[in-house]
């Protein structure tokens, strides 16, 4: 199960009246950043077959199968401070973080070196 606390839902919430979209967030990975893998978000346009789709507080989501084991347990929060606000990521599958704070390794990518993007 995915959490996102209440300024998370807010400012999903903000974002999807500015882009006037219904549209559940997708929250995914891919490869990459100083850790290995890096987080991805947009609203999800369209779905795919083998997408998985939650309701958290009124907010739908949408995680691909294949994202499923390193985002479980993932709680999504959004903080603002002097230089701007943004997502803050807390990911119980994580064994590794990157002060980027978007990118991070679980015990499978440990093993393979990666260079900071």
């Amino acid at each position: 199960m995915i959490t996102l606390t209440d300024a998370a839902i807010a400012r999903v919430r903000n974002l999807q009246n500015q882009r006037a979209t219904s549209a559940p967030l997708r929250l995914g990975i891919k490869q990459g950043g100083c850790s290995g893998l890096s987080y991805l978000m947009d609203f999800a346009e369209q779905l795919e077959t083998d997408d998985n789709e939650y309701e958290y507080n009124g907010v739908k989501i949408v995680i691909n199968n294949s994202n499923l084991p390193q985002l479980q347990g993932l709680e999504l929060d959004y903080t603002e401070d002097l230089l701007g606000g943004g997502f803050r990521f807390r990911n119980p599958n994580a064994s590794k973080s990157c002060s980027c704070g978007t990118s991070f390794a679980t015990p499978k990518e440990l093993g393979a070196p990666v260079a900071c993007s």
